[in-house]
């Protein structure tokens, strides 16, 4: 017995070993660029293109930014209007610190400004492709999705479906209507002349810029499931279908709560009582 405990105990700490050098090796080869070198992070003309251009940003690198906290600001943002327009509006995250530190955690494209409007439009802002390093260990599997709550169906346009008819149809279609994570929205269209594109900010989709979509859809029947709360954003990407109002806003709220067969008997009882 004391045999098989000792053998456990090792094989343990054998495996907490390994997962440590695997952590330690991935973390010594990722790479920490201080933006702007020595210049920081301030306004000026071109500094950010010419100091990025060349360099190649892969998951696991980071990004310090050096700046007077009192005077500036980080603000990443989430596409590539908001980028080129500093609209900083609608931020993904925004750092004060005046000395920040961003790891980049996911391949794409990432996109950072100041959001004082005159300084980014200076040329404070940066612009990376970020890419997986084949030299790296991959990073660890993510934990198991949480299972998201069977909700409701939406057909896009009801029997319309997902075709251009005037400028304001899907407006007034999802106006008034509650989206929950859990839903499901259903685009059917002829997909010879027809797509669906899920696009990231509210600049790209009232401009229509189908350049840097998170999802394209082209089967005709697509069902899209509300994974997160927050606002959704569609559009056609075939020329003049979206500028002619073929584009869908979504805002959806949290999951609604569920109740187990018991929970909603006590439920039931405590309305009854209180009737009675």
């Amino acid at each position: 017995m004391a045999t098989t405990t000792r053998t456990t105990v090792k094989k343990k700490m054998l495996f907490v070993i390994t997962t440590l050098i695997t952590v330690l090796l991935g973390s010594c080869s990722a790479t920490i660029y201080k933006v702007g070198d020595s210049d920081g992070w301030s306004a000026k003309d071109d500094t950010y293109y010419s100091w990025a251009d060349r360099k190649e940003f892969h998951v696991g690198d980071s990004l310090v930014f050096d700046y007077d906290g009192n005077f500036n600001d980080v603000t990443q943002v989430s596409g590539a209007l908001e980028y080129q327009f500093c609209d900083s509006s609608s931020p993904k995250a925004v750092y004060k610190t005046g000395h920040d530190v961003v790891t980049l955690t996911e391949p794409g494209f990432y996109y950072f400004i100041s959001s004082n409007h005159s300084q980014c439009s200076s040329g404070q802002r940066l612009d990376i492709l970020v890419t997986h390093d084949p030299s790296r260990p991959l990073p660890p599997p993510p934990p198991p999705t949480k299972i998201l709550p069977f909700g409701k169906m939406y057909k896009v346009g009801d029997s319309k479906g997902w075709k251009v008819y005037n400028s304001d149809f899907y407006y007034k279609w999802s106006e008034g209507k509650l989206f929950h994570v859990g839903d499901n929205l259903l685009f059917e269209y002829a997909n010879e002349v027809n797509d669906v594109l899920e696009i990231s900010g509210d600049l790209e989709f009232r401009f229509c810029d189908p350049t840097s979509p998170i999802a394209v859809h082209k089967t005709g029947h697509d069902l899209v499931k509300l994974t997160k709360p927050g606002v959704h954003y569609f559009i056609s990407s075939e020329t003049g279908h979206c500028d002619a109002g073929l584009k869908l806003r979504v805002m959806v709220a949290p999951a609604l709560p569920k109740f187990s067969p018991i929970d909603r008997f006590f439920r039931w009882l405590s309305t009854f009582r209180h009737h009675h």
